[in-house]
């Protein structure tokens, strides 16, 4: 139309992008990456499911009124049960071996490592074992809702009470001595 000659599409030569080439080609093996730690996270999910039920008739037998522990696999990027809200399992490196462990205010320690479940449940039964009677040892006070702990602040307020009395009783008997013997110096005998 207005002078331009139309080329046919079919005479352009194609040329290759390289650029588009390498970014198809990263995209693809984005793709099958991810593929495949999907698969290694959905292993390390089932192991720890197995893991779970393994553990049911443990926590089938702790009291329903102990509100310790609360039980569940968290499904992030690194899957874990959780035993309480400081103590979980989670995969080991190689994703076959089960880590159990627990943040401390001084990092993160592990309490038990192995291939097998029954270590595992063996070592979370210790634990729980431990935390129940840790739990049991800061309930039990002589006298209910914390009174004896309050007794013995109420104690220990009396005998500071007592040594505090004793205490002004020294300070004033030195300041008595002292104001005397002022009194003494001056109005002694004149010469």
């Amino acid at each position: 139309m207005w002078g331009r000659r139309k080329t046919p599409e079919s005479d352009t030569p194609v040329q290759p992008n390289p650029l588009k080439d390498a970014v198809r080609e990263a995209r693809i093996e984005v793709a099958e990456r991810s593929g495949v730690v999907v698969d290694l996270r959905d292993a390390e999910l089932a192991r720890l499911e197995l893991l779970n039920e393994a553990l049911d008739p443990l926590f089938a037998d702790i009291p329903s009124y102990v509100e310790l522990f609360d039980r569940g696999i968290s499904r992030g990027d690194v899957p874990r049960l959780w035993v309480d809200v400081i103590a979980h399992v989670e995969m080991g490196r190689d994703k076959r071996q089960y880590r159990f462990v627990q943040d401390t205010r001084y990092g993160r320690a592990v309490l038990a490592e192995s291939h097998e479940i029954k270590d595992i449940v063996q070592a979370v039964t210790r634990y729980v074992a431990r935390r129940l009677v840790e739990r049991e040892r800061a309930l039990t006070d002589d006298a209910p809702f914390g009174q004896a702990s309050s007794q013995k602040m109420l104690e220990q307020e009396q005998r500071k009470g007592q040594f505090r009395a004793v205490r002004y009783f020294i300070y004033g008997a030195v300041v008595t001595t002292a104001v005397l013997f002022t009194l003494a110096i001056l109005n002694g005998p004149r010469p």
